[in-house]
């Protein structure tokens, strides 16, 4: 059977266009349907699934209130509709065309779907700040340099290439010789514990496992607790906690007030340390906020700057993550490095500040409360020695064997 796309937009007032991707998709294989979304007038032309049908999934009728309450309305009726959709196998991708508004609604709709199901928007809204849109999605947005109002020379090429490319994603076979029957462990890396991931990872994978290595980046962390709370990782190795510093302190990257709730309410075998709360992250050095000035940065490259943290925030991390922990009724095990938590946290380097990163490890010492299967190992080295490695997939073999 041909795989089966969903060319979805609000076809009041983009119904030309949706029906362009649909037959651009079914011209490279795919048989494709066009999905109304909108929230005010009559689709033009009439789409393969209206407005109705979509809604009717929700058990709702046409939404009102202002633009805002329409789009999230027809946002959660979309998100209900594909997930009937794809429960029954009737979905292979998706590919919305929206401006600010439709690119919410159809955010909304698309993140809800399993990650690795196809899903594209094209967008006006594709650069700048797009986690509002992306979140902790594998979702992708196509710029459409010019509004998605007519079907002019710069417009139509970028939406047949978006047709071909969700045509390539659908039509892609599985891939051959996949191992799907190894246990997944997730892991959370810098390049600043690189070495550390690293070679944890290579001893975990000897043992069995699948090593899956999660940028820390808030996102990153993000997504990884919302794949250990559907089931699909077995274990983590958090060794790179950096987004919690950016949550506590207000950078770029936070991880979000909820960081770690997901894998110990898992209970999966969980081994955490303190990669990279040396640092919170920034944007380019211009755009760190005024209350910063006169603190300790690193210009990591040009669009990221590094700022040391203080032993009062890493006071106020450690007792995050010891909160997080001492709550949790699974398992754990937290290495602790007592030499230094990143590649810039050594002598030498510019992060390097014991008083500070003592007052870190000190705090998790003092707050943490080990018990059964709860343990607290020290490394008396750096984060990124061997030891340090070999100490974090050791603990977390010995939690994965453990027996409840």
């Amino acid at each position: 059977m041909k795989p089966r796309i969903l060319v979805v937009g609000t076809a009041d007032t983009k119904g030309r266009e949706l029906a362009y991707v649909a037959a651009c998709a079914r011209e490279m294989g795919c048989a494709a349907e066009t999905v109304d979304v909108g929230t005010l007038g009559a689709a033009d032309p009439l789409t393969d699934i209206s407005r109705e049908v979509v809604l009717s999934a929700a058990g709702v009728g046409v939404p009102e209130g202002d633009r805002a309450e329409r789009i999230g309305k027809m946002g959660g009726a979309l998100a209900q509709y594909l997930a009937g959709e794809h429960a029954g196998g009737r979905l292979t991708g998706v590919l919305g065309l929206g401006g600010s508004g439709g690119t919410a609604l159809l955010a909304a709709g698309f993140g809800t779907l399993p990650v690795g199901v196809p899903k594209m928007i094209v967008s006006t809204m594709a650069s700048g700040r797009v986690d509002g849109y992306v979140g902790a999605t594998d979702l992708i947005l196509v710029p459409s340099l010019v509004d998605v109002a007519g079907l002019n020379r710069v417009l139509r090429p970028i939406l047949r290439r978006a047709a071909a490319a969700m045509a390539g994603m659908a039509l892609a076979p599985a891939e051959a010789g996949a191992v799907a029957d190894r246990p997944v462990a997730a892991m959370t890396m810098f390049g600043v514990t690189t070495p550390c991931v690293t070679g944890a990872s290579r001893i975990v994978e000897r043992s069995g496992w699948e090593p899956m290595v999660f940028h820390a980046t808030g996102t990153g962390g993000k997504i990884m607790e919302r794949l250990v709370a559907s089931g699909s990782i077995a274990g983590v190795i958090d060794a790179t906690t950096t987004e919690v510093a950016d949550e506590i302190v207000g950078g770029v990257m936070p991880g979000g007030p909820g960081r770690m709730e997901a894998i110990v309410r898992a209970g999966v075998p969980y081994v955490v340390s303190a990669g990279a709360l040396d640092m919170v992250n920034f944007g380019p050095f211009e755009t760190v906020p005024d209350r910063f000035k006169g603190r300790k940065f690193h210009r990591h490259n040009a669009q990221v700057t590094l700022m040391r943290t203080t032993a009062e925030e890493n006071r106020a991390i450690g007792r995050f993550i010891a909160g997080k922990l001492n709550a949790s009724k699974a398992p754990w095990s937290v290495v602790l490095p007592m030499g230094g938590v990143s590649a810039l946290d050594a002598p030498g380097q510019p992060f390097h500040d014991p008083a500070a990163t003592g007052a870190l490890l000190e705090t998790l010492l003092a707050e943490l409360r080990p018990g059964p299967g709860r343990t607290v190992a020290r490394h008396d080295g750096h984060i990124n020695d061997p030891e340090c490695s070999e100490l974090m997939a050791a603990e977390f073999l010995r939690l994965a064997g453990r027996k409840s």
